[in-house]
């Protein structure tokens, strides 16, 4: 099954100059955990929750005036639509994160895929299961 079949194609997108306040805020409006960081309309990184968390509150930033570029993770793997879910598997396994950006072949963002897209839209079991297992070893990071 390809990417374009099972991403999220209605993704938030953030700017690195972004108060990690306002960010957080975008996160819970839209109900989710996970930001692509665009500048000059590339992608430059991501944001999770628990980047905002572990990255900028546990190190005592102040989330008003701490910048996303302060917690982000720079230089984000990413995956393309027209690949296959497998493949996508194999790089949050590889990786250890749960989401990954979707680009289409100019490198201009187009979706989100998640475990947990793969895990309801996909029918190889196999991969699913394999995936899930490996990024719940303990002790690994998961964005």
């Amino acid at each position: 099954m390809k990417i374009r079949e099972i991403m999220t194609k209605q993704v938030e997108t953030v700017s690195p100059d972004t108060p990690l306040k306002e960010a957080a805020r975008m996160m819970r409006d839209a109900d989710i955990g996970f930001l692509p960081v665009g500048e000059n309309d590339r992608l430059v990184g991501t944001l999770t929750d628990r980047d905002i968390a572990v990255r900028a509150v546990a190190d005592g930033k102040d989330p008003n005036s701490a910048r996303v570029r302060d917690a982000m993770s720079p230089g984000t793997a990413f995956v393309f639509e027209d690949q296959d879910s497998s493949e996508a598997a194999t790089i949050m396994s590889e990786k250890q994160i749960r989401r990954l950006p979707v680009m289409n072949r100019d490198k201009r963002l187009v979706g989100v895929v998640a475990v947990g897209d793969l895990a309801t839209r996909t029918t190889d079991d196999d991969v699913v299961g394999q995936t899930v297992e490996d990024l719940s070893q303990p002790g690994r990071s998961k964005r």
